[in-house]
């Protein structure tokens, strides 16, 4: 695997204020609303649930108490909460939640590499909308695909959450623009420097293996949802050069 730490920021010149807001917001929604992934109505009600959304419908579930299939420990699993508006709102909202410290800090190390230099080549409104419709596209991708292949009614009630599919178009974006640049990776067990296209190379690569080796089980597996980052990607190679019209770009 590949794992990114810093890229080659010495050409950037602006500062990328709407990162660093799409950042904040983030921790701000995971620390204070989400009380850092203890607050399950709040967790449950704002997720995006693929069977609300081809329905249209907003659905609430009672808690379910499973055992777990290997410890045999009794676990609560919370049902699913009203949300207060169209479900379909949760397709933006679900993408400034996580479900844990590790998934959050994950999501905004990939951010901060990756989304400045973005920020930089398209401007800041113009990113901020790349951005969002990336990741709306993403979370459409993973509910489409966990309709057309789940093989349980039950996969339709599993919600979805988190910046991964948005990101991944920040990285599709990043991906076709600077292809050259280099990225300072942990790959291997080595800390190493390597052109852009080999570190997100590798990374999709893993994505793409891993969301089409569970197709036949549904989209979502060890709470991964891949096609929502193989969407996401795929929506940040497609929009980007629309983004950029215009734009000075600097392709390296």
């Amino acid at each position: 695997m590949v794992f990114p730490l810093y890229d080659d920021n010495s050409d950037r010149t602006t500062t990328p204020f709407v990162n660093y807001i799409l950042i904040v917001i983030n921790i701000l929604v995971f620390v204070f609303l989400q009380q850092v992934g203890t607050n399950d109505k709040f967790t449950y009600a704002f997720s995006t649930v693929p069977q609300e959304i081809v329905t249209g419908r907003d659905l609430t579930t009672p808690d379910r108490v499973v055992e777990h299939p290997v410890s045999g420990q009794e676990l609560l699993i919370p049902g699913l909460q009203p949300t207060p508006f169209s479900v379909y709102m949760t397709l933006i909202f679900s993408m400034f939640m996580h479900g844990g410290i590790a998934h959050i800090a994950g999501n905004m190390l990939f951010l901060w590499i990756f989304g400045d230099n973005l920020e930089h080549t398209m401007g800041h409104v113009r990113y901020v909308i790349f951005y969002l419709v990336c990741g709306v596209i993403a979370s459409l991708a993973h509910v489409f695909t966990t309709v057309a292949f789940a093989t349980e009614q039950g996969s339709l009630l599993i919600p979805s959450l988190g910046a991964s599919g948005a990101i991944s178009g920040v990285m599709g974006g990043y991906l076709l623009l600077h292809p050259k640049r280099r990225v300072t990776v942990i790959l291997f067990r080595f800390l190493t420097d390597v052109p852009a296209y080999v570190a997100i190379g590798i990374w999709f690569a893993f994505q793409l293996i891993s969301g089409l080796g569970i197709l036949g089980v549904g989209s979502q597996q060890g709470g991964v949802a891949y096609a929502a980052h193989i969407g996401g990607f795929i929506a940040g190679l497609v929009l980007v050069k629309f983004f950029t019209i215009g734009r000075a770009s600097s392709y390296g």
